[in-house]
């Protein structure tokens, strides 16, 4: 597992640079922490473990020369790259003296971009303050994980560098991928494990019982509201608050939870005073909310709160080297739930597990386990696996399709393929953005 990834903060209250930043940070194998305010950028300080600071100069409130300062006067270690859309002569020499390495004038390719950043990083003996503390997972297992994939190894990778601090995480992936399981090993592998969890499925919920049961609620606040009661962000205090299905939130409770992440603190419903909270939020869905964010679906300022630390849990069939260990590990778990400690699995039937492709992921898996176990007598065989599972064949669509849908579909996979970055997609499909933007509309 890779541990000397640098940890970049990078600081914009223009969400779509810091949406281009983030993305070129990353194609290059950078960890990047997002802020959209210096207040936000601070606490991530605080918190984190930080190789480098790259700001923007212009913001609202205090303005990234202030943010140079601070982070010179507290965190003098760590190389600050400034970014602006205003370049000046005085402005360069003012950040400059302020302790900023480098100046970048907007606009800047990508390539200027990551000449900087490498300018401000080689060279620098980088400590690795929790290097005790990270390590690779035990035989394959972590906080009840189970892999030994790439894929895997990476996000335990990321766990390890943010258990111990308080920014936000939005955990993005397909139902069935381990989406709680990832929050629950950030909360007990670090610092806030002895405080609570609490996990809140906002899609279980309904809409107009969300945001008093998150915020809580003061008697006679609203009709049946018979005495005073606390949220889910009051009894998280201290600890982490896990938010799933968090695409489900109505626009009311996006604002609340907006106010919550800026002031870090909470108002009742019917209260007319708000009191600071102290409470790590990670959020948690299956939709992709960038999209929705693109689509009017999503408060964009709640996605860029959300999103400072973003993790990706793969599909199983974007993981089939954990398959084995994940049936090893299911096998164990039911022959002990159903006293059958004698069951073992044959080879034909742990090839037909590794070459299914599995829509439900781990949870689907674990169920064909669970299945399999009680529905054989010693070691399983083909035949205890579900008839679907054996005979399913890839759907194919053979009906004759027309060009301009066959044009469709490939640009919808080339898209996917960049993660809807439109301009490598262009590159792919040697077409300009203006084209590739006429043909998506």
């Amino acid at each position: 597992m890779s541990l000397n990834k640098e940890n970049i903060l990078i600081v914009d209250d223009d969400y779509d640079m810091l949406e281009v930043l983030h993305r070129n940070l990353k194609a290059e194998n950078f960890y990047t922490y997002k802020a959209t305010s210096v207040l936000e950028a601070i606490d991530i300080l605080k918190f984190s473990n930080i190789d480098l600071l790259i700001t923007d100069l212009q913001m609202p409130g205090m303005n990234g020369m202030e943010l140079v300062k601070y982070t010179e006067d507290h965190f003098p270690e760590i190389p600050k790259l400034v970014i602006t859309g205003y370049p000046s002569i005085d402005g360069a020499m003012e950040s400059i003296k302020s302790g900023a390495l480098d100046y970048l004038s907007k606009p800047f390719t990508n390539t200027e971009l990551l000449s900087a950043v490498r300018k401000s990083l080689p060279g620098r003996a980088k400590p690795d303050k929790t290097a005790e503390e990270r390590v690779k997972p035990d035989a394959g297992s972590y906080a009840g994980m189970i892999g030994h994939s790439k894929q895997f190894e990476e996000i335990i990778d990321i766990i390890e560098r943010v258990k111990n601090n308080r920014a936000t995480v939005l955990i993005q992936g397909e139902s069935g991928t381990g989406k709680e399981l990832v929050a629950r090993a950030i909360h007990y592998k670090g610092s806030y494990a002895a405080n609570p969890f609490i996990a809140v499925n906002c899609g279980a919920i309904p809409e107009n019982l969300l945001e008093s049961e998150l915020f809580g609620y003061t008697k006679g606040a609203f009709t049946g509201a018979n005495e005073t009661r606390q949220g889910y962000f009051q009894a998280a205090e201290g600890g982490t608050i896990f938010l799933d299905e968090i695409a489900t939130a109505s626009e009311a409770v996006q604002v609340r939870l907006l106010r919550v992440l800026q002031e870090r603190e909470v108002r009742m419903l019917g209260a007319r005073t708000s009191k600071k909270v102290n409470v790590r939020v990670i959020t948690a869905t299956n939709a992709d909310l960038f999209k929705m964010v693109q689509n009017g679906g999503f408060r964009e300022d709640l996605f860029y709160r959300l999103n400072v630390i973003d993790i990706q849990t793969p599909a199983l069939r974007e993981r089939k080297a954990d398959i084995d260990p994940l049936t090893e590990t299911f096998l164990k778990k039911y022959a002990r739930e159903y006293q059958k400690n004698t069951v073992g699995i044959s080879e034909k039937a742990r090839e037909l597990l590794r070459k299914y492709n599995w829509p439900g992921n781990i949870r689907e898996l674990e169920n064909v386990m669970q299945r399999a176990i009680i529905m054989s007598e010693g070691e399983i065989e083909p035949e205890h696996l579900p008839s679907w599972l054996k005979y399913k064949i890839p759907e194919t669509n053979n009906s004759l399709s027309s060009l301009r849908e066959v044009e469709k579909q490939h640009i919808l996979k080339v898209l996917a393929a960049v993660d809807q970055n439109k301009t490598k997609a262009a590159e792919i499909l040697e077409i300009d953005r203006k084209t590739l933007r006429e043909k998506i509309k």
